[in-house]
């Protein structure tokens, strides 16, 4: 595999990423390619130090690494230059609206992202309510929202935390989703869709033998959620 330096600070983390195109954050299928087997443990629930939890919003947030549940259903980042190939080959060539009106998607689906696309970005609870899926309303949110994110319809932009009198952020960051057409504009998938999706998955599973040639299909398979 590919060697990935120690990642001790974001910047680590950016440097990997745009090298590399993918890094999910979680140990997964592929031994060795993910953020936790490479981040020290001390900085994982640090008292006195900044870890992984809290890079994560800065680094979706300077454009350059997008981030979501992108691989099995569990959190990473691709580079923002191969997204739209990825994005592709995972809608299978259909912007949201179209998938839709091909039936391909349920309504639950389209309120929650037509919810996200009126507004720009929203806090999960405030996505969750305004989508209807409030107390007495539709089930199933935390599934729909991750099968968006799986699709590549739906983004992490940043996270939202609270904060002590002293102005310091504190306790577990609220994802902030968005779309990757109201991060980088309209345009953004624009040329991706003139590939075959096909082609487009190809080229991904291309880039992650190049990664990971040690990896046998099976695991490839299981990293991306298709097995």
């Amino acid at each position: 595999m590919e060697r990935i330096e120690e990642l001790t600070g974001p910047e680590k983390i950016r440097e990997a990423v745009l090298r590399l195109g993918f890094l999910p954050f979680f140990k997964n299928e592929v031994p060795g390619f993910s953020i936790a087997e490479h981040t020290p443990p001390r900085l994982w629930f640090s008292d006195t130090e900044e870890g992984p939890w809290e890079w994560k919003g800065p680094l979706a947030r300077t454009g350059e690494c997008v981030y979501g549940k992108f691989f099995r259903g569990r959190a990473g980042f691709i580079s923002r230059e191969l997204f739209p190939v990825f994005a592709n080959y995972r809608r299978s060539g259909y912007d949201f609206d179209a998938l839709y009106d091909d039936g391909f998607a349920p309504c639950a689906d389209k309120q929650i992202y037509d919810t996200l696309t009126r507004h720009g970005s929203l806090l999960s609870r405030e996505l969750k309510q305004l989508a209807g899926f409030g107390k007495d309303g539709e089930k199933g949110f935390d599934t729909r929202i991750t099968r968006l994110q799986m699709q590549c319809y739906v983004v992490i932009a940043d996270f939202d935390y609270m904060r002590d009198r002293f102005g310091k952020e504190y306790g577990w960051g609220v994802a902030r989703y968005s779309t990757p057409e109201t991060l980088f504009g309209a345009d953004f998938m624009e040329r991706a869709y003139r590939e075959d999706p096909e082609d487009s998955k190809a080229r991904v599973y291309e880039r992650l033998r190049a990664i990971c040639p040690e990896a046998g299909e099976k695991q490839l398979k299981k990293l991306l959620g298709s097995a």
